[in-house]
């Protein structure tokens, strides 16, 4: 009897334990989890939305100025790069032309021996000044070295004329870049003849902008202000139209904040706002996605409910898709409680 009451003292030890434990996790409150609330009936009706059209668009500025020879010679040196930024007047390059030094120095030349005859018919004036006051030349002599004295200095004159001409065609060797901004190209190496006209580096002129190439069929549509959206989410408005048609396209600029202008050309994807049409909006919460497949709850007016597929696109305000088909204008759609939407 012995062996089975010390047996049994450490089963009731363990129903103490067990009692125990109960009571502990009895206090604990259980942890409830609320269900989502249901989503109103949503009636289905026509709403006005942006109509956007896919374009090709391109970074740009708003000009690009050229930095042009003046004059015909040699390109002796360039100093830019491409992406080297540049002020307006900034000498960015020389052209020389060795005809204009030789010029230079014949005009010199003239313009000395000019001015040494020039002297001698002063000194020529004054000797008949002398004369005619003491009576032995008449005044014919004395105005005629006077006439030739005012020729000779004239020569003078038109001699170093010709000559600071020539120094100021010299001096339109300098290559001035037209506009503060980025250097886009140059591409004329230094020994290069050149051109009056010909362009010898091309330096981008004003802010960032996007450009755009709109077909003609929607120039009707468009206006500015216009909202602008690029794949990466960027919004923009268009800023300004040009009024003419080219190749069938027309072109506009638009306005996008922070806009990548590293790279001054490049082409990007865009859709622009042309004009406004009727859609069915949707709240996303009324879309579920299964296996692919987009569908809405759509309520009779009985009162019973049935699940339709729909197709779907995405839509420019925020929280809502455009419905396409599937559903029409006046249907009524629920979304059931704990529904996971798209």
């Amino acid at each position: 009897m012995g062996d089975i009451a010390v047996s049994r003292a450490p089963r009731h030890a363990l129903t103490l334990a067990l009692l125990l434990l109960a009571a502990c996790s009895g206090d604990a409150e259980p942890v409830q989890q609320r269900a989502p609330a249901a989503v109103a009936p949503l009636v289905l009706q026509p709403s006005e939305t942006a109509d956007w059209a896919s374009v090709s668009a391109e970074v740009a500025t708003v000009d690009q100025a050229q930095a042009l020879a003046r004059i015909p010679g040699i390109l002796a040196s360039l100093s830019v790069e491409e992406g080297d930024y540049v002020q307006k007047g900034q000498a960015i390059g020389r052209i020389t032309d060795s005809q204009l030094g030789y010029q230079s120095g014949a005009y010199g030349a003239k313009a000395a021996a000019a001015a040494a005859q020039a002297t001698a018919a002063r000194a020529e004036a004054d000797r008949a000044r002398f004369l005619f006051d003491n009576g032995v030349y008449a005044k014919a002599r004395l105005e005629q070295a006077q006439a030739t004295a005012s020729a000779a200095q004239a020569q003078v004159q038109a001699a170093r004329a010709q000559q600071r001409a020539v120094e100021a065609v010299a001096g339109q060797g300098l290559v001035l870049a037209p506009a503060s901004g980025r250097v886009l190209a140059a591409d004329v190496p230094a020994g290069s003849a050149v051109a009056p006209g010909m362009a010898i580096a091309t330096i981008t002129a004003g802010p960032v902008i996007l450009r755009l190439d709109l077909p003609e069929t929607l120039a009707d549509s468009l206006r500015p202000g216009a909202a602008v959206l690029l794949d990466r989410g960027q919004r923009g408005r268009v800023t300004r139209i040009y009024p003419s048609v080219s190749a069938g396209q027309v072109r506009a600029d638009a306005e996008v904040a922070g806009l990548d202008a590293r790279l001054i050309g490049r082409r990007v994807a865009a859709q622009v706002q042309a004009g406004t049409r009727k859609a069915l909006l949707v709240p996303a919460a009324y879309v579920t996605t299964r296996f692919g497949i987009d569908t809405v709850v759509l309520r009779a007016p009985d009162g019973t409910t049935a699940t339709v597929p729909v197709q779907t696109a995405p839509s420019a305000e925020p929280g809502k898709v455009e419905v396409l088909s599937g559903v029409s204008a006046g249907d009524t759609l629920v979304r059931a409680a704990g529904e996971k939407s798209r």
